[in-house]
């Protein structure tokens, strides 16, 4: 396994990280299992291993990482996040303060360590001032109890806030980003990579597999469960009667025999696409079963040479989205915030 800096934080990470989303409720509930299959990843040279409080039913994941890792803690960088809802009464979610310092400590708990290697702003919170969670992060640095942050998911426009906030206010700053990256959605080669560059941030990819489409099992001519998987959470990106996605099935069967050509399996061609960018520093795997580790694990030394990088160019070109995965502002969704109050949209004012 090789190892790349974490951004400019001097932590060395392993190209592949170990995502455990999967771990828990929402995928593998066998606690035994999971377990064997962070040791195997440890065992293949893996020394990165993320989660998130949000990952499995109250804190599952974190659970079942933190007893996994016992005897085994100085070994691994440790990376979970914060943001998304724990409960149901209000101040139990978002990026304020308040939360923070609470979530923290959680997390601590659930995964039964004095600190967390990289502390993550899951998703942005247009409610609460980016001062607010930059200032709450920079004190738990101070405090021992994370040695970095970084955010997930966030456009350029808000990390690029972020650095000047603090930059401004003598706070410490985002070292990482964690987006979406894969074959199918390369939208962030035009900023957030380019980014990371200039400002020495470390870029932890996910989702690899393109939400499912690069498994091998979502298939031009076989049949879609829209019921179930990836597909009950967003139906309309896996509906092959909908026009905007039969250019992703397309896609998809020409990488099928891309990875045949190759000698490799198709999740072992998409996970290998993503370590070849210059500012990745690690891609987060995501297997539910250990065979799916075991197959990923057998691509490690899987390297993409020009002449394939442009056959996958021509099929997805650079900076291009065949779905997006990324976050939604607000500014977007509420009809709200782009649409003055009908009184004041003419140019003029009547008579």
């Amino acid at each position: 396994m090789r190892y790349r800096p974490l951004g400019g934080t001097g932590i060395e990470v392993s190209t592949y990280c170990l995502g455990t989303m999967m771990f828990g409720s929402e995928g593998n509930t066998d606690l035994d299992e999971c377990t064997r299959m962070i040791h195997t990843a440890l065992d293949a040279g893996i020394n990165f291993i993320d989660t998130a409080d949000a990952y499995g039913e109250d804190g599952g994941s974190e659970r079942i990482v933190g007893t996994a890792l016992k005897g085994r803690r100085d070994d691994v960088v440790l990376a979970t996040k914060v943001h998304f809802a724990m409960g149901e009464q209000r101040n139990q979610s978002g990026n304020s303060r308040r939360w923070i310092v609470r979530a923290v400590e959680d997390s601590l708990r659930r995964l039964d360590t004095d600190w967390i290697d990289l502390y993550q702003i899951h998703r942005p919170d247009p409610t609460t001032d980016i001062e607010e969670t930059l200032s709450a992060l920079t004190d738990l640095v101070h405090q021992g109890k994370i040695r970095a942050f970084g955010c997930s998911t966030f456009p350029a426009d808000y990390i690029a806030e972020a650095h000047a906030t603090s930059a401004a206010r003598g706070l410490l700053r985002f070292r990482t980003e964690q987006p979406p990256y894969s074959i199918l959605a390369r939208g962030i080669e035009r900023s957030i990579l380019p980014l990371c560059q200039r400002h020495g941030m470390g870029a932890l990819t996910w989702s690899p597999l393109g939400w499912g489409f690069l498994t091998g099992r979502i298939r031009k001519d076989a049949p879609v469960d829209l019921t179930s998987g990836r597909a009950v959470h967003n139906p309309s990106r896996f509906d092959p009667s909908l026009p905007g996605n039969q250019r992703k099935y397309e896609v998809v069967e020409e990488l099928v025999t891309l990875a045949a050509e190759l000698g490799c399996t198709l999740p072992q061609l998409a996970i290998a696409f993503p370590v070849v960018h210059p500012a990745v520093s690690s891609v987060i795997l995501g297997p539910r079963t250990p065979s799916q580790l075991d197959d990923l694990l057998a691509g490690t030394e899987l390297e993409l040479d020009d002449a394939t990088l442009d056959r996958i160019d021509e099929l997805v070109p650079p900076g291009t989205d065949l779905f997006d995965a990324t976050w939604t502002p607000p500014s977007l969704t509420d009809p709200a915030l782009r649409r003055r109050p009908a009184a004041d949209r003419a140019a003029a004012t009547a008579g």
